[in-house]
């Protein structure tokens, strides 16, 4: 097939096999609503919200001319020792959104990049409350905190881990992980209820390894969503909070992919009723059509973080971090804008109805289908998981390329198959992805 437009042969692409792709390719060149357009023409429906950040639908006019305006306006201005009126109003609307006092918001560009701006805020929330000593983090197997160094040590995927794993952070332990797949293989909008304690393993062997005195900060996604859509067992994030609250631990939420609207509410932690410390989020914030990430931190923290300043010189740095582009302008009007379509258009009540259809869909039409072993349905998302195979995720790797031929984009990970469409998607949509999905996993048997 001839590519007369553009060369493939200089991008290296993430998290891709290259091999594999560049024999049969998926290009897309253009987006509207719920479809791509393909190099070759054909309508391809986002069922994954473009790996979960296209929460309004592609192409919104009123995030494009939100851009435009801010790119005659401002293009760029430094992030240090000065800011821009955007970054300020972004902030606002993003705390009014956040639960409790969490009200502070520092910027920077992706997930990846709030996973370790959460985890050095911890550390120096710690040392400025005169607690150095607490350097250890807890994460939890099969978490995903984003592919920096920080972020890969606590997260909790061997893929991420095994090339990298000598230059990891050393002060590293993790958490069981949180699926039952013999008595809970199949969750529809509903927390399982486990008749065991989870958290055991923490209370009696990790935080005793370690002191719990040298713990700085436990991070866990409210549902762990790159790993394949797990949900956590009814009472274990509350629980969670009770024992980060009784050793003095910050409990972080990376919820760059449960943040704005997935589960039909501003953020997991509303969706759960836990109060996190500092919540990571990217992602959705911007509809995805320019980077931004970002923590939003309690008041508590902020205050602690001036406070051990409040005797230093005025031009002393309280924080030693950032990034060029933290609270970049044009992001922050993409942001702002989101924000106000979510709200107009009541996007996050419709993710919550369109995501009880979507539930019942799957687990009607996929369950019992040859080598489906697991079905989790909880807001707008939902995972089948197969049976491994004789090579690890090939099994649904066939399926996602095959639902690709017929014009639906699903999301293998692992042995898993994930629909997380946008927020817009309507009746009919649900019932394409489904059928889809299920005739490919069909072909499979």
């Amino acid at each position: 097939m001839a590519y007369p437009d553009f060369s493939m042969e200089h991008q290296w692409l993430p998290f891709t096999p290259n091999r594999s792709f560049f024999k049969d390719p998926r290009v897309f060149v253009a987006a509207d609503g719920m479809h791509f357009t393909t190099h070759d023409g054909r309508k391809v429906l986002d069922g994954i919200s473009s790996l979960w950040c296209v929460g309004a639908g592609h192409n919104r006019k009123p995030i494009n001319e939100a851009i435009t305006r801010q790119l005659g306006t401002l293009d760029y201005a430094t992030a240090f020792q000065a800011s821009n009126d955007q970054a300020f109003r972004a902030a606002q609307m993003i705390a009014e959104r956040a639960p409790g006092d969490l009200n502070k918001v520092l910027f920077c560009n992706s997930g990846s990049e709030a996973a370790d701006t959460s985890l050095k805020i911890a550390l120096a929330y710690h040392r400025a409350r005169g607690e150095g000593h607490r350097h250890v983090f807890i994460g939890r197997e099969k978490g995903y905190h984003g592919v920096n160094f920080g972020g890969m040590s606590v997260g909790g995927l061997p893929a991420n881990r095994k090339v990298y794993g000598a230059q990891l952070l050393p002060r590293v332990d993790h958490m069981r992980f949180i699926h039952d797949p013999v008595h809970h293989a199949y969750i529809h909008g509903s927390e399982p209820v486990w008749t065991e304690d989870p958290l055991l393993e923490l209370e009696q062997r990790i935080l005793p390894l370690h002191d719990p005195a040298n713990v700085a900060a436990i991070i866990v996604e409210p549902v762990a969503g790159s790993a394949g859509w797990y949900i956590p067992p009814q009472g274990y994030l509350q629980r969670l909070r009770q024992i980060c609250d009784k050793h003095g631990i910050m409990l972080i939420f990376d919820e760059v992919i449960t943040g704005f609207g997935r589960l039909g509410v501003n953020f997991g932690a509303d969706f759960f009723g836990v109060m996190p410390d500092m919540i990571n989020f990217a992602k959705c914030v911007t509809n995805g059509v320019i980077p931004m990430g970002g923590v939003i931190c309690s008041d508590r923290i902020y205050s602690a973080m001036m406070q051990s300043h409040g005797s230093s010189p005025d031009h002393a740095i309280e924080l030693f971090h950032g990034y060029t582009y933290s609270g970049h302008p044009v992001a922050c009007a993409a942001a702002i804008a989101t924000l106000q379509l979510f709200d107009e258009e009541g996007l996050f009540e419709r993710a919550a109805l369109m995501g009880k259809l979507m539930g019942d869909a799957v687990h009607a039409r996929i369950r019992g289908l040859p080598h489906v072993v697991g079905i989790r349905t909880l807001g707008l998302a939902a995972a089948v998981e197969l049976r491994a195979g004789a090579v690890a995720g090939q099994r649904a790797y066939e399926v996602f390329l095959r639902c690709f031929q017929r014009g639906v984009l699903v999301r293998p990970a692992g042995e898993n198959l994930v629909l997380c469409p946008p927020f817009i998607v309507e009746p009919a949509h649900i019932e394409q992805m489904v059928e889809v999905l299920a005739l490919a996993i069909a072909e499979q048997a």
